[in-house]
């Protein structure tokens, strides 16, 4: 059972979680208690066995607007403990909990989405956002670095001179050009954002959890590999996969494309529900 949040909300239906930022008088804006409870619930949910996919998105009319500026900054500016540790506990949920957690993530990005919210946007593994959400990178405009891992956020998720372009000029962006630019994978008109999240997560639940699992693992860490490391990496991960999956997938898999020919791997996922031997 999930506490009652002040500033979040967390609800479960047919194994997808949502978890939504919801301060909306404030822009959905990470205040400390904010991100004292996204890292609490984020670890609740690490090893919920309801959750095969993570939902991210804000109540309202945004996303998140950053970070805020009084509760974040002014606030602890005189006291150095409670300063670094909201930064702690920003950092910690933000970047190492979304991005490592164990199932598939998605941000919903249905409305603003300004500095500090480039963190958990970028943790996520898959984004979409609403034409209509506005984005920016607004702290060149009052005498700040992005916030954060911001910069280095950016620099992985858009092209070089995007990443520039849209860090010194501060200027806004729509949901269409956030997938131009590889912000986001989709964005669609705010009227059929909860419709295009649906479809992703009813693709994303015929999947083996742990192949999904194994699968982001893979891909964050070998990226940074050189091709020897990659290799080896990869085939112990490989290996891995096949003790950490208690329906044994492949088997499943395999059986279904050879023997029974009822699935096709390139055209959908094997059935879960039977077991050929």
């Amino acid at each position: 059972m999930m506490p009652n949040y002040e500033c979040i909300k967390v609800e479960n239906e047919d194994r997808v979680t949502t978890v939504t930022f919801n301060r909306p008088s404030k822009r959905n804006a990470m205040s400390p208690q904010l991100n004292d409870e996204m890292l609490e619930a984020l670890t609740r949910l690490n090893g919920d066995p309801d959750t095969d996919v993570l939902v991210l998105t804000g109540e309202g009319e945004s996303f998140s607007a950053g970070m805020d500026l009084k509760e974040y900054f002014r606030d602890t500016e005189h006291d150095p403990v409670s300063s670094e540790r909201a930064k702690w506990t920003m950092r910690e949920w933000s970047y190492n909990r979304l991005r490592l957690f164990p199932r598939v993530t998605i941000a919903v990005v249905n409305g603003w989405c300004f500095g500090g919210a480039f963190m958990p946007l970028v943790s996520c593994d898959l984004a979409i956002a609403a034409d209509e959400a506005q984005f920016g990178l607004s702290e060149v405009n009052w005498g700040i670095l992005p916030g954060g891992l911001v910069t280095r956020d950016i620099a992985l998720s858009l092209g070089y001179r995007d990443a520039l372009y849209y860090a010194l000029t501060g200027k806004t962006f729509g949901g269409q050009r956030a997938k131009e630019i590889g912000l986001v994978n989709d964005s669609v008109p705010r009227a059929r954002l909860g419709e295009s999240v649906k479809e992703l997560t009813s693709t994303l639940l015929k999947l083996n959890p742990q192949t999904l699992r194994s699968t982001k693992e893979a891909l964050r860490h070998s990226a940074s590999m050189n091709y020897e490391q990659a290799a080896d990496y990869l085939a112990a991960k490989a290996a891995q996969l096949g003790t950490r999956d208690p329906e044994e997938g492949r088997i499943k898999g395999m059986s279904q494309f050879l023997d029974t020919k009822e699935f096709k791997p390139g055209l959908g996922a094997y059935r879960r529900d039977v077991f050929d031997a």
